[in-house]
Formats: C-alpha cells, sequence, structure tokens
C-alpha cells in the first residue's frame, strides 16, 4: 500500500515542470518536516515505530535518483 506522502514524493520527482534543483528543494522540505515529526513522536509515550522511518527513506532514495547530495552536518544550532 502507497502512503499519501510516498506518493507526494513520486509526484514531485516526475513533475516535468520543476527543476532538479526544484525537485530537490522540495523534497528536502518534506524530508525536514518529517524528521520534525520523528522527533516529536520519540518523545511521546508511543512505541519505537513512530512511523516515519520508511517516508524518510523514501525522500532520500528519491533525493539520491535526483543526484542530490547529502547535507553536511555541523554543530546543531538554537
Amino acid at each position: 500500500m502507497v502512503t499519501f506522502r510516498e506518493m507526494k514524493v513520486q509526484e514531485i520527482v516526475e513533475d516535468q515542470s520543476l527543476t532538479t534543483e526544484q525537485k530537490i528543494a522540495k523534497l528536502r522540505d518534506i524530508e525536514s518536516e518529517a524528521r520534525g515529526l520523528q522527533r516529536a513522536a520519540s518523545e511521546g509515550p508511543m512505541g519505537d515505530d513512530d512511523g516515519w522511518q520508511d517516508e524518510l527513506r523514501q525522500v532520500r532514495i528519491a533525493l539520491d535518483k535526483l543526484g542530490a547530495k547529502e547535507p553536511r552536518k555541523g554543530a546543531a544550532s538554537l
């Protein structure tokens, strides 16, 4: 079964009106949102499987297919 978020990722990848850079930017927005929701879920009384790991994997696969470089990791900022 395909989730709504997976459909959105696929829609972005297949959108001919967007440049590769625009697709990457949109996917990064989804990735950032999913990571935030994953963090929020991990702070609650839910179990280990918050459901966001698979969503993040789908975004990462799409970014890799588009040739996106992994963002540099640095010190966390407030």
